[in-house]
């Protein structure tokens, strides 16, 4: 009956377009072969529906039991109808197909196999040769699954590299800001303080000029007193002109000096403005500082931090989870720093403080990053584990050095072109141990620790 009300579009999965094999239902109503909903999540990421793509809260959804058997009599009805119908019998002699034909790749009936068409050539039973077909299909399908696992593993990365860009984005956009407010705070502070320098100056001039305008309007206010009772002197009578004109005459003998005109009543425009932005930029580099060698967080191993201002590392126990770039170290516990060099002179001194074990030196750019690098050749190296020092340029093996008292501080010193390189203490000016080799390409700084105390690069003025 199932053949007769359905047909095989009705029974079958949306996913393999094939008949359901142990068929499932989703909330939504949908039903898929559980093997294919699974592939299907497991490619996708997420648990949906493949049809409407709604979401599954079920991880293991129930078995669609009333359509499996539907699936199943529909199956067993259409082996039924095959097995009498024409679809297993040979086209040309209308005889069931036994056998298959290993060189002519097909099915083939007794007769088939006895025709001039098929002499000498190797037949099995469809059985048999089924099961070896499908046996080597299958063997050939394990590079495809190992490629498989090699793509998801890859799009996982991918997937993490894609989260930590935005994590990087976000953590170095936020220090950008951090370092410019502190350089606008600094540019608002040094406005503020010149800016209140004008204005006491300002102050300053302002107040002796109002008393100098004060003493003169004081000054003008007499002569124009003594003037005026002078004119009115003149303007009377003649007897009584001549009886005052030796008071007179006094009045107009003036002891007022007459005003001077001096300097430096005017502001000094030239100390506020003079070379203004070269001032305070000089001023600046006061609160700046410069480090010859910066450290490049995407190579550092898991397990190193690199501060924010990307001048000091410290070894942490968590393995945080980062992308597996090529270019970080995985195997050993270092980073190297943002730029490399191949020609001249380089120095860069490194404070390992009360750090137990660390070391440092020069890497080639070519070197081996990944897994085990002590064996790799392309390295240069001076390190201290536990107040023991030694030296390594692999792929020599460690020699031992002698210091005679604990080194604080390491200054390395690069000469790239006459291919040395040289440690020393610049506390004590002590010489520690120098490399000679004829570098053939660039080469950059390398530091490692698995001290939780950190090896910091020192500023230069």
């Amino acid at each position: 009956m199932a053949s007769r009300s359905f047909s095989e579009e009705d029974l079958s999965c949306p996913v393999c377009c094939e008949i359901f094999k142990d068929p499932v239902v989703l909330h939504c109503s949908h039903s898929v072969c559980k093997e294919c909903l699974q592939r299907f999540w497991e490619t996708k990421g997420s648990r949906e529906c493949p049809v409407c793509r709604r979401s599954s809260s079920m991880e293991y959804p129930p078995r669609n039991l009333a359509l499996k058997n539907l699936c199943e009599t529909f199956l067993q009805e259409g082996g039924e109808r095959s097995s009498a119908g024409s679809e297993t019998l040979c086209s040309l002699h209308s005889e069931k197909l036994r056998l298959f034909c290993l060189d002519d790749q097909q099915l083939v009936c007794l007769v088939c196999r006895d025709s001039k068409k098929h002499t000498n050539h190797k037949f099995l039973p469809i059985q048999e040769a089924a099961l070896d077909y499908k046996e080597e299909l299958r063997t050939s399908l394990k590079p495809l699954k190992e490629k498989l696992e090699i793509f998801k593993g890859c799009k996982l990365n991918w997937d993490r590299t894609a989260g930590h860009i935005k994590t990087q984005a976000q953590h170095t956009e936020k220090h950008i800001k951090e370092n410019f407010e502190k350089l606008h705070q600094f540019l608002r502070d040094e406005e503020a303080v010149r800016i209140a320098a004008l204005r006491e100056e300002e102050e300053q001039k302002s107040q002796m000029m109002k008393e100098k305008i004060e003493k003169m309007s004081k000054e003008i206010s007499a002569l124009s007193d003594a003037i005026r009772a002078v004119e009115e002197e003149i303007g009377a009578e003649d007897v009584s002109f001549l009886q005052n004109y030796k008071s007179t005459v006094k009045r107009t003998q003036c002891t007022l000096q007459d005003p001077e005109s001096q300097s430096g009543f005017l502001l000094n425009v030239v100390e506020h403005l003079a070379n203004l932005k070269f001032t305070v930029w000089k001023k600046m580099q006061e609160i700046v500082q410069f480090t010859p060698v910066t450290l490049d967080p995407n190579t550092a191993h898991p397990q190193l931090i690199v501060s924010d201002d990307l001048t000091s590392v410290r070894y942490s126990p968590e393995i945080q989870q980062l992308p597996d770039n090529p270019e970080r170290f995985d195997g050993v516990e270092c980073v190297v720093g943002s730029e490399g060099f191949n020609s001249g002179t380089h120095c860069w001194d490194v404070e390992v403080g009360d750090n137990d074990v660390w070391g440092l030196g020069v890497i080639t750019e070519s070197a081996q990053r990944k897994g085990d690098i002590y064996s790799r050749s392309g390295r240069w190296i001076l390190f201290s584990i536990n107040g023991e020092y030694g030296t390594c340029s692999s792929p020599q093996s460690a020699t031992h050095l002698s210091v005679s008292q604990k080194v604080w501080r390491v200054r390395v010193e690069l000469d790239w072109d006459r291919g040395k390189l040289s440690f020393s203490d610049p506390l004590t000016n002590t010489h520690l141990h120098t490399f000679k080799h004829t570098f053939t390409e660039r080469v950059f700084p390398r530091f490692g620790t698995i001290s939780s105390c950190p090896l910091t690069i020192s500023p230069v003025e």
